[in-house]
């Protein structure tokens, strides 16, 4: 299998680091094809603007759908849009690592998305506008997984934590920018605390980080509700038959809805993130 492994952070001695090292040697282990996009080495252009669309459909006004669908259809993107679409497209899983950074992706991990997810791609599919997605797309078949280096201890993004679940915070992400586009998106990992770690802290870390790669093909992906599977209506409103009287992000994971309108798959990630720990010393941030 290929797996391509896109990282952010500008010090080679990181953590976030570190995961990509270790993705690298237990991938490669286990005989799979490794493709990296280390975006700070690479010097990636974040910011998503008229540089992008050497060739203009509409020269007097810029729409990005226009432009970003004229130039993926005719061949007209810059080379290194284009390098990255073949990486993913060459890919059976895609794993981001990155640090947790206001609650979110690095910027420059946030452009990558913005550039190389382009209209016919990663949205558009088949000029058909929004019939293909959220389950079906250009990316339909491959496999996700987020790897977050959390600064904040554990319980600040527990179920009541100050911070709010990490899964939630983290569902743009996952449900909105990888299964938007098709993709079956693994249960998060993430390393808490990483400001304040130890030798032993790390070890463990590394251990379960060792261990989650080894399933990569094997764990099952969240239970996101597919967009054409029946759940929801034409205007993509979920049906009322279907967590009645519950609301939120969460509702858009199968299972059962409990009182507080989380789900039972909710509980399920959670265990999940907390088999991440955390990491070594301050210097590894």
């Amino acid at each position: 299998m290929n797996v391509l492994l896109v990282h952010a952070h500008p010090e080679p001695t990181s953590l976030t680091s570190h995961l990509v090292e270790i993705a690298d040697e237990v991938l490669q282990a286990q005989g799979h094809e490794v493709i990296k996009s280390d975006l700070y080495r690479m010097q990636w252009k974040a910011v998503y603007d008229d540089q992008d669309f050497p060739r203009r459909a509409n020269k007097a006004r810029l729409s990005f759908i226009e432009e970003s669908g004229h130039a993926f259809a005719n061949g007209y993107q810059t080379s290194d849009v284009e390098e990255e679409q073949r990486k993913i497209l060459a890919a059976d899983a895609v794993i981001l690592i990155f640090p947790l950074w206001w609650f979110s992706m690095p910027a420059i991990m946030k452009g990558w998305v913005d550039r190389v997810w382009a209209f016919g791609l990663a949205y558009g599919y088949q000029g058909a506008g929004n019939t293909y997605r959220y389950g079906e797309g250009g990316f339909a078949g491959k496999r996700a997984l987020l790897a977050v280096s959390v600064g904040g201890p554990e319980q600040d993004y527990s179920p009541r934590g100050i911070n709010g679940p990490l899964e939630q915070l983290l569902f743009p992400v996952t449900h909105g920018t990888l299964f938007f586009t098709g993709m079956q998106v693994l249960p998060s990992f993430a390393v808490y605390g990483t400001g304040h770690m130890d030798t032993d802290r790390m070890s463990n870390a590394v251990a379960a980080w060792r261990n989650r790669l080894e399933r990569l093909f094997d764990d099952e992906p969240i239970a996101f509700r597919p967009q054409n599977g029946g759940a929801y209506s034409k205007e993509h409103v979920l049906d009322d038959s279907i967590a009645p009287n519950q609301s939120g992000l969460m509702v858009h994971i199968a299972d059962n809805v409990g009182p507080n309108g989380l789900t039972e798959s909710f509980d399920s990630l959670v265990a999940t993130l907390r088999t991440g720990v955390t990491d070594d010393a301050q210097e590894r941030i």
